[in-house]
Formats: C-alpha cells, sequence, structure tokens
C-alpha cells in the first residue's frame, strides 16, 4: 500500500515579530507630534498572547491600532487573527483595549474546514482535527493541492498556514 502524503492547517503567529512590532509602534509613537506629553501605552503579554492599548480618548485608541497594523504588516504578522475587544473606560477618564492574538485553530472552525473538505467529495482525501490544527492526508500530492486551493479560497476569519507537507 502506498504511503499517504499530509498537510497541516495552522494558524498564529511567531511572538516574537509581534513583540517586535509593538517595539516599533512605542518608538514611533513617543517621536509623534500628536502624541507628545500624552498618555498612550502599549503593552504586550507574550505567555497570553495579548496585547493591551491604554491612552486617553478613542481617537488616539485608533491612531496607535493603525501605527501597530502598519509595523504588523511590515512584519509578516496577520491582522486577521487579532481580536479587538470592547473599548473600555480606564482611570481618570482614560480608555483601555485589548487585542487577543489568534494562536491555534478553534475546534468549531476545525469542525468547519473539515466539514468543507468532507463536502467537496474529494475520492481519497481524509481530514482530522488533531488538537489546534487539522490534518490533511491522501495518497494522492494532485489532490492534496486541489484541496489547499479550495480551503484557500473560503474565509473562516482567520489567517491559516499550511505547512508540514510530507
Amino acid at each position: 500500500m502506498a504511503k499517504d502524503e499530509t498537510f497541516d492547517i495552522t494558524t498564529g503567529a511567531d511572538l516574537q515579530e509581534v513583540a517586535n512590532a509593538v517595539d516599533q509602534a512605542r518608538r514611533e509613537i513617543t517621536q509623534r507630534f500628536d502624541f507628545k506629553n500624552v498618555l498612550a501605552e502599549i503593552e504586550f503579554d507574550k505567555a497570553k498572547a495579548k496585547l493591551t492599548i491604554h491612552t486617553t480618548d478613542e481617537y488616539k485608541l485608533d491612531a496607535i491600532w493603525q501605527v501597530l497594523t502598519q509595523r504588523f504588516i511590515a512584519r509578516s504578522v496577520p491582522i486577521k487573527n487579532m481580536v479587538r475587544g470592547t473599548v473600555e473606560k480606564a482611570a481618570s477618564s482614560t480608555v483601555r483595549q485589548e487585542i487577543t492574538l489568534t494562536q491555534g485553530i478553534e475546534s468549531e472552525v476545525a469542525r468547519k474546514i473539515v466539514k468543507f473538505i468532507k463536502d467537496q467529495k474529494y475520492k481519497k482525501v481524509q481530514a482530522q482535527v488533531q488538537g489546534d490544527a487539522v490534518r490533511i492526508s491522501s495518497p494522492s500530492r494532485d489532490e492534496l493541492q486541489q484541496v489547499i486551493a479550495a480551503v484557500k479560497g473560503e474565509d473562516y476569519g482567520i489567517e491559516l498556514k499550511f505547512g508540514n507537507y510530507r
């Protein structure tokens, strides 16, 4: 029997690149005229994969977010994997917002991906959820490439990575 070829569908961001982008954004904000003598904090918790923006008003919050997204794009950090929380009122009439980075495919999204692949009716393709990834296997490399093209055409609200192609 021929050995099956496989690949994994995953998601996530390189946390070191996120930290570098945050550092660059902090430096840029301190140099900007509209942020002189204004509270503008960006905190990054690497362990929890969370960013916290703390500033004086929502206008400044959006300006900081724009600077961050430019830095993330420059460092190939997927913006689709960031979930902006609600704007909260903080002490002395300031605002705070948490941004969560999606580091793995949630089980609900993984089930949608598996269902989509099974609905495509490929002859020998197997799809299964493995933790926070989806493993696709088939004896045919051509079918695997068709699966990759089909899944790339769908939008699951997160940036998907295709790796471990064996």
